[in-house]
């Protein structure tokens, strides 16, 4: 899969999962951003635990990258929720 494929994969997978983890809104961008790095994140995590990663752009491979894109957003803001209240 090219990296423009990745990016474009992650984009949509950072939409969907922006709108799972911070229902409330906020900066989308950075949602977005941190959703490409979730698509990378997917793709690895799948591959460890002995499953497909990232096979193309289908639904499955969505669906990877949007677990990877909500696991690095709930941590995301998990941190950044933490460092505010401080």
């Amino acid at each position: 899969m090219s990296i423009l494929a990745w990016i474009v994969l992650g984009l949509i997978a950072g939409f969907i999962a922006s709108k799972l983890v911070n229902r409330s809104g906020g900066n989308l961008v950075l949602d977005l951003v941190l959703g490409v790095v979730g698509a990378f994140v997917g793709g690895f995590l799948f591959t460890r635990f002995g499953a497909a990663g990232v096979t193309g752009f289908n639904l499955y491979s969505l669906l990877v990258a949007t677990i990877g894109a909500v696991i690095v957003l709930f941590i995301y803001h998990a941190i950044a929720g933490r460092r505010r209240m401080m």
